[in-house]
């Protein structure tokens, strides 16, 4: 198949990409657009842009996990940064024959595994760098979610992406506040995530949309320093000690507490 793909003329790459659905990410197949048209302009290029300088240029030797691969632009890039190894998941196989469309067409070796974030324990691994980009705001269970990738698959970096909304302000806030303060909960920098009921977008799948102070508070509640914030969606982190789970009350999948 790839070998077949890999003579293909403008034209048929076009009609091939009409053929696997619409695409979220516009990825540039050989002078093809996959998506021409998308509402936020070239994405994620424009995105990856903005943050890409503080990424390791050269990943050799190094093995990458993206969650949430979608079809694959982040798993492309990293790969052609040389990482030894990269693994995308996804839950929705549309976007995995896209991720593998594209891999092929722009020669590159990724994997490609259907997998949901709430299982990535099943991957039994641990990866240099972790991609988590576009996927949190459309989790029912988005802390959940973080203290599962920080417990099974970040080894070192983990790279940060949400939709925010809100204020971009940060509060400092103390450690503690008596039961009688309420003041604080009406301050814009104080950690919001705003729940959309029906839907946002037109997507239903758009459930939980943090502020800046959101976003920040719930990586250091999951285990993360946050070394860099390159882009007012995109947070750098590195995997440290949890300091919150421990009043969590759900085991990890799998594996039960005494």
């Amino acid at each position: 198949m790839q070998d077949t793909n890999c003579r293909l003329t403008p034209e048929e790459i076009r009609q091939r990409a009409l053929e696997l659905g619409d695409w979220f990410h516009n990825i540039d197949l050989r002078g093809v657009q996959t998506a021409p048209h998308h509402f936020l302009g070239d994405y994620p290029a424009v995105k990856w842009n903005q943050f890409a300088d503080a990424l390791p240029a050269d990943l050799r030797g190094k093995t990458v996990l993206d969650i949430g691969c979608n079809a694959g632009f982040y798993s492309i890039e990293m790969k052609r940064r040389g990482a030894d190894r990269v693994l995308g998941i996804d839950f929705d196989e549309t976007y995995l024959e896209q991720a593998r469309f594209a891999a092929e067409l722009c020669g590159v070796d990724i994997e490609l595994r259907m997998l949901s974030v709430y299982d990535v324990a099943d991957l039994g691994e641990t990866f240099d760098l972790v991609l988590f980009m576009g996927v949190l705001y459309h989790l029912r269970h988005p802390l959940l979610a973080l203290d599962l990738i920080h417990e099974h698959v970040v080894k070192d970096l983990f790279v940060f992406q949400s939709l925010q909304r809100g204020s971009p302000e940060v509060e400092a806030l103390q450690e503690n506040y008596p039961f009688q303060e309420q003041e604080i909960f009406e301050r814009e920098g104080f950690p919001r995530l705003h729940f959309i009921e029906k839907r946002y977008s037109d997507d239903q799948t758009n459930w939980w949309i943090p502020n800046r102070a959101c976003s920040e508070a719930m990586l250091r509640s999951a285990g993360f320093e946050i070394l860099d914030h390159p882009e007012e969606e995109v947070f750098i982190c590195r995997r440290g000690d949890t300091t919150g789970a421990s009043g969590a009350v759900y085991p990890a999948r799998g594996r039960m507490r005494d």
